[in-house]
């Protein structure tokens, strides 16, 4: 991501409800491409949390601890802002990504939701197939090492203004692979081995 984004610093937006879709295992779930501008698909793992998380000194234990389940997650990122200003053709800097949501337009659950405290999250994995074919794949790790270790930066981020992550809020670790393009009548399968799989397609 750091890579693709050309930004070398974490960055956070807010999930809101309209944002949410949910997968049936087994099935195919439809996600209206209209609902976008130029979507793209990152793999991620998802954090809900059973306990408040305030900073300023949160851990990646603690954030184990406050979790209820983590559970696979697909996050749909979208531009609302250009990749390089048209006039000055200078790139975009994480403030601007900031100002845009941290490009964050939807997010796909539905998979199977695991105990953080029994499974080795950094060697979470995922495949990630494009109509068939295979276009990314990672670990968990890639996320800073371990993925918990993102939820408490976000906690620590947002203690100065008085804010906190709450009990139930769902928060993204963030990706451990490029984001890919999707176009009307793409069909994306994530598969999390033994976590499940996250099937769905544009229309």
């Amino acid at each position: 991501m750091q890579h693709a984004s050309q930004i070398t610093e974490p960055d956070y937006g807010t999930l809101l409800d309209s944002m949410l879709y949910t997968c049936t295992p087994g099935e195919i779930l439809d996600i209206p491409t209209k609902n976008f501008i130029l979507p793209r698909v990152e793999v991620e793992l998802a954090f809900v949390l059973k306990a408040p998380l305030k900073g300023p000194n949160v851990t990646a234990e603690e954030v184990i601890a406050a979790t209820d389940y983590v559970t696979p997650a697909i996050e749909i990122i979208d531009a609302r802002i250009e990749q390089f200003d048209s006039q000055t053709k200078v790139m975009r800097k994480v403030f601007d990504t900031i100002s845009d949501n941290a490009a964050n337009a939807g997010i796909v659950v539905g998979a199977k939701k695991e105990n953080p405290t029994v499974i080795d999250l950094p060697w979470v994995g995922a495949v990630l197939r494009q109509n068939g074919v295979v276009e990314e794949t990672g670990l968990a790790a890639g996320v800073q090492g371990h993925p918990a270790i993102g939820i408490a930066w976000l906690a620590n981020k947002l203690a100065p203004w008085g804010e906190h992550l709450e009990a139930g809020q769902i928060v993204l670790a963030g990706s451990f692979t490029r984001p890919v393009a999707a176009k009307t009548g793409d069909l994306f399968e994530a598969d999390y081995g033994s976590l499940g799989q996250l099937n769905f397609r544009f229309v």
